[in-house]
């Protein structure tokens, strides 16, 4: 088998493409797309057969959760519990952007996907592939990093081929991602209005912290 580059518009999405995108998630299978970082991997999270191959693809640690990307902020509240103000200054702040946060998760999610913490992260991208996919799925989307272990991240789709070969059957080719640092990840899963900064990235922690303390 060999993996299918699909060429998509970046910033008008061609909706019969997006369908065909949607066509292969709802098959169980994982799709490689550009967000506004990096290239991702993606799989429907319900589908835990799909789940299990990105860990398998990217031999990653099963006790690490996927992060999510969702096409707006409501779809957070639907996938999460115990929002405090602190997420609602940060997704007025940054979203559609690079930058992801973890909350509690709720029951929809399985258990799998958050790796048995209850907790998720959580991301609108500003790329509109990735939020045209996820709002014709109806579902978030998987948005761990399309590169193998040891490998840099990929910000063009024929990276993308040359780290995975045959084994991704479908690549979307939406050209080079806007950026190429990684999203800042913020935690808010502790509560009370708590936070930590886990991974700092395109977002200085000094922003997050502004944004927290209107």
């Amino acid at each position: 088998m060999t993996a299918e580059l699909l060429r998509i518009h970046p910033d008008e999405p061609e909706p019969a493409l997006i369908e065909r995108v949607v066509q292969r998630l709802n098959s169980g299978e994982v799709v490689a797309l550009p967000t506004d970082t990096f290239y991702g991997l993606a799989v429907d999270p319900v589908n835990l057969r799909a789940v299990d191959r990105i860990y398998d693809l990217k031999s990653r640690a099963r006790h690490k959760p996927l992060s999510l990307l969702i096409a707006d902020v409501s779809q957070a509240y639907e996938l999460a519990r115990s929002i405090d103000t602190g997420f609602d200054r940060l997704a007025e702040r940054f979203w559609p952007g690079p930058l992801t946060i973890i909350v509690k998760a709720g029951s929809k999610l399985p258990l799998r996907v958050t790796a048995n913490t209850g907790n998720v992260a959580l991301r609108v991208p500003e790329a509109p592939i990735c939020r045209a996919v996820v709002a014709k799925l109806g579902l978030p989307i998987t948005a761990t990093s399309a590169n193998l272990r040891s490998l840099p991240e990929c910000t063009y789709a024929g990276c993308v081929r040359e780290q995975f070969g045959d084994k991704i059957p479908l690549i979307v080719d939406g050209g080079p991602t806007a950026r190429s640092m990684a999203t800042t990840i913020v935690d808010l899963s502790g509560g009370a209005n708590s936070w930590m900064i886990l991974r700092e990235g395109a977002i200085p922690t000094h922003e997050i912290a502004l944004a927290l303390q209107r």
